[in-house]
């Protein structure tokens, strides 16, 4: 039996036509089938196209807006006159999404025959959340939102670890929303109105970070004029966020191991011991099993830190996410600047997808504002985009790798880099006596350090400023790769 299909004069494809609808869209026939849907519709509801045409709209849309046997469907059909509610749908991933549900009627011209439906689905969730101050209330939870399974199943444990007052250990890849993930379990937690502090273990030198966790007395050290109180004072009844654990170093492992089992710690130089009432949430892009196995990490405190895990899935992982956080930060940047730009051209659109993202949903953020920024026109051309991710690209096919992802931002740049000492400086090369292979990104990085150091004659700030980073970022990586 032929399916019912019907056209859009004067629109050469209907998905293009749908492509550019900022919320979940789908067209439906006389007899209510699916006959396209554009992208955010498959993310919404977790069913790609091919899954969903041909089937009955109400099928696919399963909600409790009174829709179960097309009834809202047959009433726009039969009076013409559009309805828009609000309420709840079921996703592929059995999960609750507040929609504001949208069916009209779509006529072959004006005033002439009826030839299907327009259905969209806007989803309100962050709004709803917004206004009920819960889980996600606030514009901090952009940077976490999605529909894929693997994300669902991040939101549905949030609750239970919000709950409790365990340590926790996240981890996931640079970029992934570590940080947010742990201000949202702090501010839906018990402790949510006291402090939530941040320290990066590894952007400091050991007697540094001690003094920043600890404090100090006066005269601890030179320079030390008065008493500071430490981060774990400051987040006294509050939540510490110790990103980067992994790059702790081992002797304050063990300072670390007293507090989380005492309740309590000397400041450095100091004689008394301050008592603290803190919950650890602690994340890294390593894995700390691996460090135990090594050496490198205490095994006695993994364990103290790990009593619930929550691990963040790279953006390549998300099926659907990286088009649904294409558009959702596009609009977002669009209003923020003023801009009427509404959509990637297609060409653009081949590059944003086929794009591994390596720095995950911060990379892609970033992309889309560098984007909203220099557009000048309604759609995003492949003029508009980063040059580097285009570097990515051809590097990529140069290799003979398809598709590998680098973990950092600035991969392409950086291997850019290394193959432009390797032809300004090939003594570099020879002195050191290896070569990145270029499937390794371990083996790049270190190669480029060694590189940037023996062009700037062992200054590292010189060696800094060839590789684009800072000198704390240069020293934490030198250490990173054994080179001290």
């Amino acid at each position: 039996m032929m399916r019912k299909t019907f056209a859009v004069p004067g629109v050469i494809a209907l998905d293009d036509l749908l492509a550019g609808f900022p919320h979940a869209t789908a067209c439906l026939d006389e007899g209510f089938k699916i006959v396209a849907v554009n992208h955010l519709f498959e993310a919404l509801t977790g069913y790609g196209r091919e899954a969903v045409v041909g089937v009955y709209g109400d099928f696919i849309v399963r909600s409790n807006m009174g829709n179960n046997r097309g009834q809202i469907f047959q009433r726009v059909a039969e009076s013409g006159e559009a309805v828009t509610i609000d309420g709840d749908i079921i996703n592929r991933s059995r999960k609750k999404v507040p929609v504001r549900f949208t069916v009209s009627l779509l006529h072959t011209k004006r005033g002439g025959r009826s030839k299907g439906l327009l259905m969209v689905l806007e989803d309100i969730s962050v709004q709803q959340k917004t206004s009920q101050a819960t889980l996600f209330g606030g514009d901090r939870a952009a940077d976490i939102i999605g529909h894929s399974p693997k994300m669902q199943a991040v939101f549905d444990i949030l609750p239970l670890m919000s709950h409790t007052e365990a340590s926790i250990l996240i981890t996931g890849e640079t970029g992934t929303g570590k940080d947010k993930i742990a201000e949202t379990i702090h501010r839906n937690s018990s402790r949510g109105k006291y402090q939530f502090v941040k320290i990066n273990c590894g952007a400091l030198p050991v007697e540094l970070l001690e003094s920043e966790l600890f404090g100090h007395v006066k005269g601890a050290f030179t320079g030390a004029v008065r008493d500071k109180a430490g981060m774990f004072k400051m987040a006294d009844k509050g939540t510490i966020f110790l990103t980067e654990i992994g790059d702790m170093p081992l002797s304050l492992q063990v300072k670390l191991l007293s507090v989380l089992d005492d309740r309590a710690f000397y400041p450095v130089g100091g004689e008394r011991k301050e008592k603290v009432d803190v919950r650890v949430i602690a994340a890294t892009h390593r894995s700390l099993r691996d460090q135990v196995q090594r050496g490198a990490f205490r095994e006695d405190l993994f364990y103290r830190l790990n009593v619930l895990h929550i691990h963040l899935p790279p953006l390549r992982e998300r099926e659907g996410d990286i088009r649904f956080l294409l558009d959702y930060f596009l609009q977002d940047y669009a209003t923020r600047l003023g801009k009427e730009v509404q959509i990637f051209c297609k060409a653009a659109l081949h590059h944003l997808l086929d794009y591994s993202y390596p720095g995950n949903v911060r990379e892609l953020r970033n992309i889309v504002e560098y984007c909203a920024n220099v557009c000048r026109k309604h759609d995003i051309n492949k003029e508009d985009l980063p040059r580097y991710l285009f570097e990515r690209s051809l590097a990529r096919r140069q290799d003979g790798d398809p598709g590998g992802a680098v973990p950092t931002i600035a991969a392409a740049e950086a291997v850019h880099r290394v193959k432009t000492v390797e032809k300004a400086e090939p003594s570099v090369v020879a002195a050191t006596g290896r070569r990145a292979d270029g499937d390794n990104w371990t083996a790049i990085e270190k190669e480029m350090i060694l590189q940037a150091l023996t062009t700037g004659k062992g200054n590292r700030q010189k060696a800094a400023e060839l590789l684009g980073w800072g000198r704390t970022t240069l020293w934490r990586k030198i250490r990173q790769h054994g080179l001290v």
